[in-house]
């Protein structure tokens, strides 16, 4: 980053965001006002890259723009049909038995 200014307001931005006074996607859109009216951050080459890592790094992932997500079936293991089905079994039998053993009225 090139840009001393832009520098200062993302450390400020990002202060108000941990102390939550400022919400992360709220910081992303004055950093990119700034950007588009800043010469110095227009000619910088690299502002680009750096900037996705903030954003990256600032906003939580269901707010990042879709090339940045990560893939949640990598995350997610998939649970199929009849493990559901078997899971929901075992639930209605220990149901079943906890309803003989507490006494009627």
């Amino acid at each position: 980053m090139q840009c001393n200014q832009l520098i200062s307001l993302v450390k400020d931005w990002y202060t108000h965001v941990k102390n939550e006074t400022m919400a992360p996607a709220r910081m992303m859109q004055f950093v990119d006002k700034h950007v588009n009216e800043c010469t110095t951050c227009q000619q910088d080459p690299d502002l680009s890259e750096e900037i996705d890592k903030i954003r990256e790094y600032v906003l939580p992932e269901s707010k990042l723009p879709k090339p940045f997500r990560t893939s949640t079936s990598a995350l997610t293991p998939e649970i199929s049909p009849s493990e559901v089905d078997m899971n929901k079994e075992e639930e209605d039998e220990e149901n079943e038995e906890d309803e003989k053993d507490e006494p009627r009225s």
